[in-house]
């Protein structure tokens, strides 16, 4: 196959201020080999969450594909799948980005590359322990938080290291301005930090199990102002900064607006912490703070559709290079995808529009538009852009570079498509009633089975974007073994003279203060990306109005907690939730709305996103034992074509009651009221409890053994709902 020339470089935008006179240069070289390092992990952790995620998806049209086992189920690899993607794809790709435009940017090597070198294998030893650790069931349950408590210790370390070489190189410049890539760089080193270390705030009690330190309804603000931000400030902000310096350069134009990209960053971080409610509403949070959630995600239009528009009209005059260069088309519809998302964001939070929407898989298509669209596409054009010039060759097709933007935005829509139709489906269905005034389809499997032909179709999309991967993979591979590796590339700049000397440190617009000041710069982010947690957070936390307890609310006796443990670790919730909303399409088919106080032990609180199954915080006494018990050892035996998998192992393993001492004194230190004593005492009442619900089961002709995993999760099922009465006639059927 021909090799194409290699097209010239461009600069990100024209020089801000005159030059200075010439002056002694230095001489230097920026590292490329750690650029190269993370382009490859970007590939191929790439790979690796994008097969577990088809998996994933055909899992939900064919249960068959759980493979019958612990390590295989939907609920266990479903974490996998959005960690891969989300810390090992996207996250090498952010540093693979930063480390190569941060270096240029400055005009300085990186700090340091032994840091380099700690930071590169430290993430992915992050990584290779969430493989090895979510599929045994070790997990939090706290969406996109998941990894347990010694791995959050691991990855706020490696986060150090990435800051320290990053704000060490800064420090190091020649450039005595910060571009506007940097300020969002900056941005998302320090409120990352903040997310991470907020969210994963635990007690130990073992190596691998911890309890959060907030519960119920604390629990899930705080759970979902990390989950939406760590969307923004991971998947958005950094690759907004990426998009500034590559998408310039691939154009060969400067960013369209400097003032455009001013209201832009400020306006974004400051507006986009606030909107974490949004994933709340009509649950148990306290409607103000549900109404600050919508009210800051509909303004979140403005700054997000500013960095498009930024992004967009950077390439006016060149649309005729967009038609040539594969790389440009990637952009286009990377940029292009984000203003979808974003738009299409606060327009969910709304909630006339929640209420359909929310739990459906219009969320699921809501998300991907945003991660296969604009993280996925931006990711293929910064590689494609830069294998050529970190191996001093050209690109070795671009037909093949093409036919893989085809396969990747055909199956974005293959993939989302059927996900939207899916969503409207049943979110409508889950409302509908008959001319008698009952519920049309009280039986919730019936909404399922009407959208498994858009689950396959799902997976279809899903194959069709991971073999442009694979044609990218190819491409990429050729092209190095074309040229070699310059691992480190030679520079020239004048180093940054004092500062009341510099022409370019003197007047100009007011915020080139800032810019020349990364101190004061990563000051004023931290405040405006505070002051939002802050007001939600305190109230919700302090002012006890916002959490009316309950009197009839007790704790979990000590096997409904290891019933509630199992349930946690075989990640029930990524299919079920426990938030009866105050709807009468769902108290009809549920029971009684959830109320907070009822929540109030619940650690990690376990309202979920997602409904593939019925909701399940009414589900305690509504059927016998032996109905859970036949449910789980074969689901479709209670429920026919049901699509969960079997368990047959929790009919295998012993009860481990190890730690359950530890667990009650971790509780007992986080406020839940066990008596005085109780931890030497709840093997004891655990087991008597278990003997109780064999005894049970053998009336109805079940043998088992009362050390068994089921019975404890049967003992959490039956428990859940119970403590508030409920008018038996509002309960029906939620099969």
């Amino acid at each position: 196959m021909p090799v194409e020339p290699l097209p010239p470089l461009a600069v990100p935008h024209p020089p801000l201020v005159p030059t200075t006179p010439a002056r002694a240069v230095d001489t230097f070289f920026y590292d490329n080999k750690i650029v190269r390092d993370f382009g490859v992990a970007t590939v191929i952790w790439g790979i690796i969450g994008m097969l577990v995620g088809v998996l994933a998806a055909f899992q939900l049209a064919r249960p068959e594909l759980n493979m019958g086992t612990a390590y295989t189920t939907f609920g266990r690899i479903r974490p996998l799948h959005t960690n891969a993607v989300i810390f090992a794809f996207v996250g090498n790709g952010i540093f693979t980005g930063v480390y190569y435009s941060l270096q240029r940017l400055c005009k300085a090597r990186m700090f340091s590359g032994t840091l380099s070198k700690i930071h590169f294998w430290g993430w992915q030893l992050i990584i290779l322990s969430a493989v090895a650790t979510l599929p045994l069931g070790f997990t939090t349950s706290k969406e996109y938080a998941e990894l347990e408590w010694p791995i959050d210790i691991a990855i706020t370390l490696v986060w150090v290291v990435f800051g320290w070489n990053m704000f060490g190189t800064i420090a190091r410049r020649r450039e005595r301005h910060l571009y506007v890539g940097i300020w969002f760089y900056i941005a998302t080193f320090l409120t990352v930090a903040v997310l991470h270390i907020v969210n994963s705030l635990a007690v130990p009690v073992s190596f691998m199990k911890s309890y959060s330190v907030y519960a119920g309804v604390q629990d899930a603000l705080v759970q979902w102002w990390y989950g939406h931000n760590a969307v923004a400030f991971f998947l958005t902000t950094p690759y907004l900064g990426l998009m500034y310096y590559f998408l310039p350069k691939a154009a060969g134009r400067p960013v369209y607006s400097y003032r455009l990209s001013i209201i832009h960053f400020w306006s974004l971080i400051f507006i986009y912490i606030w909107a974490g409610p949004h994933h709340l509403l009509y649950t148990a949070l306290p409607d103000w703070a549900q109404s600050l959630g919508v009210a800051f995600s509909v303004m979140l239009i403005a700054p997000s559709w500013g960095g498009m528009i930024n992004g967009l009209l950077t390439l006016r005059g060149a649309w005729d290079k967009v038609r040539e260069e594969p790389v440009l088309k990637f952009m286009v519809v990377a940029v292009t995808a984000y203003g979808m998302a974003t738009f299409e964001g606060p327009m969910l939070s709304l909630k006339n529009v929640n209420a359909i929407a929310h739990f459906t898989d219009w969320i699921v298509a809501h998300v991907h538009v945003g991660a296969l669209g604009w993280n996925g596409f931006l990711t293929f054009a910064m590689l494609y852009w830069l294998w050529p010039r970190l191996y001093r060759t050209a690109l070795y097709s671009k037909k093949l570079a093409t036919m893989h933007f085809w396969l990747g935005t055909i199956g974005i829509l293959f993939y989302a498509l059927p996900m939207y139709w899916a969503g409207f489906t049943q979110g409508l269905m889950w409302k509908q009633f008959n001319a008698e005034g009952m519920l049309q389809y009280p039986n919730f499997l019936e909404t399922v089975m009407h959208i498994v032909p858009m689950y396959y179709l799902r997976g279809i999309g899903g194959v069709l974007y991971l073999s442009g991967v694979f044609v990218m993979l190819y491409n990429l591979v050729k092209t190095a073994r074309a040229g070699s590796l310059l691992a480190n590339e030679k520079a020239q700049a004048a180093p940054l003279l004092p500062e009341a000397q510099d022409p370019h440190a003197q007047g100009g617009h007011w915020h080139r203060w800032l810019e020349r000041r990364p101190f004061q710069l990563a000051v004023g982010a931290t405040v405006a990306i505070l002051i939002g947690g802050a007001i939600e957070m305190i109230p919700t936390f302090l002012v006890k109005s916002n959490v009316p307890t309950i009197a009839a609310v007790k704790p979990y006796t000590a096997l409904e907690l290891q019933g509630r443990d199992i349930y946690i670790k075989e990640g029930c919730s990524n299919c079920h939730t426990q938030m009866v909303r105050p709807f009468r399409s769902e108290t009809e088919r549920y029971g009684e709305y959830s109320k907070a106080g009822e929540f109030v032990y619940d650690r990690p609180f376990l309202w979920g996103s997602k409904r593939t199954g019925p909701d399940l915080h009414r589900v305690g006494a509504k059927y016998p034992h032996s109905w859970h018990y036949n449910h789980m050892l074969d689901p479709t035996s209670m429920s026919p074509g049901s699509i969960m998998p079997a368990y047959p192992w929790l009919f295998e393993n012993s009860i481990d009651y190890s730690t359950l001492p530890k667990k009650i004194t971790v509780l007992q230190s986080l406020g839940t009221p066990y008596p005085a004593g109780y931890d030497q005492q709840a093997v004891a009442d655990a087991r008597r409890q278990a003997r109780g619900i064999a005894q049970e089961l053998r009336k109805e002709e079940i043998e088992v053994k009362s050390d068994k995993e089921i019975v404890a999760l049967i003992a959490y099922l039956q428990r859940l709902g119970t403590d508030i009465k409920v008018k038996p006639e509002q309960v029906t059927a939620a099969r």
